[in-house]
């Protein structure tokens, strides 16, 4: 193998270890959480037009810190009200988002993080807060103890 082809696929890997797989059924992070020993960090957000939430993706989530913690500590589970007739969820994710909305997020506020341990319990909420990567990964932290 040629070292263009070397670099390219050692790109694909780093580039494809660096992606965390979100759920969007609560049982079934539940179960990943159960099997991994780790912790749910649910995620009430509007993807497409709720600003606050739009920047804690960009400036937070995203990063490779946040990543790299959420691998080793957390089953994301996405749980997303898109606007915009591109992004619609399909009508059997929409009832399962409103149900969780309903036991979840009564308020309706958006972005909204609840913390679950691996049997259900909500240990914590929090939303946007401006911080960096690492001192969001501390305040998630503060719910985990």
């Amino acid at each position: 193998m040629n070292i263009a082809k070397s670099m390219i696929l050692l790109f694909v890997v780093l580039f494809a270890t660096n992606k965390i797989q979100a759920q969007n059924d609560l049982n079934q992070a539940l179960d990943q959480a159960k099997k991994e020993n780790k912790f749910v960090f649910m995620n009430f957000s509007g993807s497409d037009w709720c600003k606050s939430c739009i920047i804690l993706k960009k400036t937070i989530l995203n990063t490779d810190e946040f990543k790299d913690f959420a691998r080793n500590e957390l089953v994301i589970l996405n749980v997303d009200f898109p606007r915009a007739k591109k992004n619609q969820l399909s009508k059997e994710q929409v009832k399962i988002n409103e149900a969780l909305a309903e036991k979840y997020n009564k308020k309706g506020q958006f972005p909204t993080i609840v913390i679950l341990n691996k049997e259900g319990e909500v240990l914590g909420k929090t939303g946007y807060k401006k911080l960096n990567p690492n001192q969001y990964i501390d305040h998630i932290k503060s719910f985990l103890k």
